[in-house]
């Protein structure tokens, strides 16, 4: 199968839209196109993609027509998080790996040249989108170190660490040749996420000892939710 699909999401303010990457191979003059409203860094994917392949051991399809769209076409899309789910789509339409598994998770992940997995911004946006939507299918997120524990904080999600291109891959193969290569999805570079308990707050001050001074207290509130600077003088 020449085609493959490969879901993930872009970030829009405070919301992560939903992103099917498509990834075409055909026969003719060897290309690399990216459509669907991207940004630059977005169409820089194609270098780092390619470099990540190659450098992971796997081979690129050097001799095939590669067009990548990224559905829908009127939503912009910008930064690296679209490295992962590109290379991905490009390894499942040249027979890498397989479809069904592919389908069962969402994506998002920025690609060094070496093939390791760079955090994104907008992780936790990613995983309150997919824990509100209404998607029958219930996929799970697989993130790069440090965005995956952003999202994990996200209750009743599956998220999913990954340290490196190559991590992706081996769990994405058919479940037969998986077991053949002795692959176990509990690799260092593959892992569930648990969201870390945070500790007990210490005994100490509380503004609840404070009577009146409503707007002073609304104030060092809406600072500290913010994680802003304020300055009280008087």
């Amino acid at each position: 199968m020449s085609l493959a699909r490969v879901h993930t999401r872009a970030l829009t303010g405070l919301s992560a839209k939903p992103v099917t990457v498509e990834v075409d191979l055909a026969n003719g003059l060897p290309t690399f196109t990216l459509v669907g409203l991207a940004d630059t860094e977005v169409k820089e994917a194609r270098e780092r993609v390619r470099a990540a392949i190659v450098n992971s051991g796997m081979a690129f399809p050097n001799n095939k027509r590669i067009t990548v769209n990224l559905a829908p076409a009127d939503l912009p899309k910008d930064s690296g998080r679209f490295d992962l789910p590109i290379a991905l789509g490009v390894l499942a339409a040249a027979g890498f790996i397989d479809h069904a598994q592919l389908a069962r998770y969402e994506f998002a992940g920025e690609l060094s040249l070496s093939g390791e997995l760079r955090a994104i911004r907008g992780a936790l946006a990613m995983g309150l989108a997919m824990q509100s939507g209404t998607d029958p299918e219930q996929r799970m997120l697989v993130l790069p170190p440090t965005s995956a524990e952003e999202a994990a904080w996200v209750p009743g999600l599956t998220v999913i660490r990954a340290q490196h291109l190559s991590d992706v891959v081996a769990q994405l193969q058919p479940d037969t040749q998986r077991a053949q290569q002795g692959l176990a999805a509990t690799d260092a570079g593959w892992c569930v996420v648990q969201a870390q308990t945070p500790a007990p707050p210490t005994n100490g001050p509380n503004m609840r000892d404070v009577f009146g001074q409503h707007g002073v207290k609304r104030a060092l509130e809406i600072a500290a939710a913010g994680r802003h600077s304020v300055l009280m003088i008087g």
